[in-house]
């Protein structure tokens, strides 16, 4: 019995497949040909971003501050946020924002604001930006000269406050981060 389907023959299938191999064992030997093509880079582990986090809720917490912190990786991507129950609900997008600005620029957010803000500065669009946070509280954190992470603090009575906030996280975990 003949089947009511047509098997329909498409030539160049088996040229395209060969293609794809012979793209793929190309890829494969540039990559093990030169190892310049890939980076390596160090990430504060989940564990010790919360480690991070909780220090700079409880220096906070014994100001009498409610915030929120968040702790992200190198490219300002949230590892963890913690926010205490009395914290305003803009602490936690604001706390975001400054670990992400402190990473993107490498800076903390105090620094980045200072040199933005001048009368004079080239770099005043920044300012503009969906997601930048120009006031203090966002740290970098930094292990053997590379940085690993970046702290956010939101909710304390200004910047500077946040800041000592973001500074008790990262001492609590820097002989962690000592390789």
């Amino acid at each position: 019995m003949k089947s009511k389907h047509a098997t329909v023959r498409i030539p160049f299938a088996s040229s395209l497949l060969a293609a794809l191999i012979a793209t793929a064992a190309t890829q494969v030997s540039y990559a093990a040909d030169d190892q310049s093509a890939t980076w390596a880079q160090k990430i504060i582990t989940p564990e010790f971003a919360l480690k991070a986090a909780e220090a700079a809720k409880a220096e906070c917490t014994k100001h009498g501050w409610p915030v929120t912190v968040a702790v992200t990786d190198p490219s300002g991507l949230p590892i963890v946020v913690l926010r205490d129950r009395l914290a305003g609900w803009h602490t936690f997008e604001v706390a975001i924002g400054k670990a992400r600005t402190a990473a993107s620029w490498r800076s903390p957010t105090s620094a980045v604001a200072a040199n933005v803000t001048k009368p004079d500065a080239a770099e005043k669009a920044i300012l503009n930006q969906p997601g930048v946070v120009m006031i203090g509280g966002g740290i970098p954190i930094e292990a053997a000269g590379s940085m690993v992470g970046a702290i956010g603090v939101s909710g304390a009575p200004g910047g500077a406050n946040d800041d000592i906030c973001g500074k008790a996280g990262i001492a609590a975990i820097e002989s962690d981060l000592s390789f």
